[in-house]
């Protein structure tokens, strides 16, 4: 009797102090982020030395179309009568509707990317209510999926940080004009 006294308060209050922020509202969308296996240390042409460069590759839509295109016309008398019906074939072609596109795009560099960095972004992202999980400062599929979400609006659907949404969210210095 005792036990079951004490037992079930201890247990709300241990729990009450556990962060649990994916119950309730699994992030669904982080299932889905892919890995990123490799950054490319590649930059675009005419890239300035030292910068650090993402790319986000858009794959080309493409259209099948199916058409019936007349071989033979019908033969058909004055009064109407078909002595032959028209002969068709059926030909599929294949069309671009949407070429594929490679956007390059700046991003913070592994020196200021750690894990403090990395931390500050899932604090930026989380007050913003693109982030649901706990900050760890790992870059993992869930952060991922928020930099998605806060970079989507602005034309970019990709999970890499920009480093103009770095400066957006205050994480990157903004260079003076003048």
């Amino acid at each position: 009797m005792f036990c079951h006294k004490f037992l079930l308060p201890l247990t709300a209050l241990v729990l009450a102090g556990c962060d649990l922020p994916s119950v309730g509202a699994p992030d669904i969308a982080a299932l889905r982020e892919p890995d990123i296996r490799q950054l490319s240390l590649q930059a675009p042409p005419g890239a300035p030395p030292g910068s650090c460069w993402g790319k986000s590759v858009s794959p080309a839509v493409i259209e099948t179309v199916t058409e019936q295109i007349i071989v033979q016309p019908a033969e058909v008398l004055a009064d109407g009568t078909v002595l032959s019906p028209a002969i068709y074939k059926t030909e599929t072609l294949q069309r671009i509707v949407r070429e594929r596109r490679d956007t390059w795009f700046e991003t913070p560099c592994p020196p200021v990317f750690d894990e403090e960095f990395i931390a500050s972004l899932q604090r930026a992202l989380k007050a913003r209510g693109y982030y649901r999980g706990s900050v760890t400062g790992r870059m993992d599929a869930r952060t991922r999926a928020a930099i998605r979400r806060y970079q989507a609006p602005q034309g970019l659907d990709t999970g890499i940080l920009t480093l103009e949404a770095a400066r957006q969210l205050g994480l990157v210095a903004v260079a003076r004009q003048g």
